[in-house]
């Protein structure tokens, strides 16, 4: 197995395991509050991740001082691109609320070109535009505007966004796993301080299988998306995770009944195209004018 081909399997593993812990998630949400869903699934996650870190031993704290500021900061959009995300994701049909974060690629990129002056051609800027032109075409407003839940899905993508904004900014010496068991552990303490106000109600055996599935599965795209990072070409692996639409699609409709109408799939297109043809037109790495 070459290892563009690992690379390609483990990012629609990922993407698989992203999906099916968003629809296990969102079942879950019918029966329990959010942050209480948030801090016992976290509480599973962060457990899983401190063994495997500890097995990895990816606990040293080796790298510059700056570093822990930027994994502070890290854990802060993380917190609340979870929030904003599994709100939207309550309320908005999987696929759609999915198809909004495709659009992740295109507003890196265009956050790189602004914050750290990353060179950018006028043809991905372009499909940068249409990117954010399918966007508006799935959470379109009606004649009151957005929905709420649109918006939260929206904000979501720049938090995700200034999360991976500020990842870039780290030295290669932090390990990646202990990034991740430090976003995991502040978001699980501030879901469970928060969901003290909100109130617990009990979980039910069939909700609380929900929950311990969802921390395997995200556990598990956190482990791919890890990995991927160090197999294959980067422009080679990266278009397949746009599988996770076509997961999101699937699960959708046989889960929740859900179907995107002609317009919403047209606004998903337009987002998968034009994150493609940035992808390609960075691999090409050809002088762009």
């Amino acid at each position: 197995m070459t290892p563009n081909l690992k690379g390609a399997l483990l990012m629609m593993g990922s993407m698989m395991a992203f999906t099916i812990n968003d629809t296990l998630v969102k079942v879950a949400l019918q029966d329990l509050p959010l942050f209480q869903l948030i801090a016992l699934r976290g509480l599973l996650a962060t457990s899983l991740v401190y063994l495997l870190a500890r097995h990895l031993g990816a606990f040293h704290l080796r790298f510059p001082r700056h570093d822990r500021w930027l994994i502070a900061l890290r854990c802060v959009a993380e917190l609340s691109a979870t929030f904003f995300f599994l709100t939207a994701l309550k309320h908005m049909p999987l696929a759609n609320v999915t198809a909004v974060l495709q659009v992740l690629p295109l507003s890196v990129t265009l956050g790189a070109a602004l914050f750290f002056h990353e060179a950018i051609g006028w043809r991905r800027m372009v499909a940068i535009a249409m990117g954010f032109a399918g966007m508006l075409l799935i959470v379109r407003p009606g004649p009151e505007g957005f929905d709420l839940y649109a918006i939260y899905a929206l904000v979501a993508v720049l938090s995700v966004t200034a999360r991976d904004l500020i990842t870039r900014r780290m030295s290669a010496e932090v390990p990646s796993m202990l990034v991740t068991l430090a976003t995991s552990f502040s978001i699980t303490v501030t879901a469970a301080i928060v969901s003290i106000f909100e109130g617990w109600v009990p979980v039910s055996v069939a909700t609380g299988g929900l929950v311990v599935s969802a921390a395997i599965f995200v556990l598990v795209a956190y482990l791919c998306s890890v990995m991927v990072m160090r197999v294959g070409e980067v422009g080679f692996v990266a278009p397949f995770r746009y599988t996770g639409l076509l997961w999101a699609l699937g699960l959708g409709w046989l889960v929740f009944g859900d179907w995107p109408d002609a317009i919403t799939l047209m606004g998903a297109m337009l987002v998968v195209g034009s994150g493609l043809f940035t992808l390609f037109r960075t691999r090409a790495r050809q002088p762009e004018v």
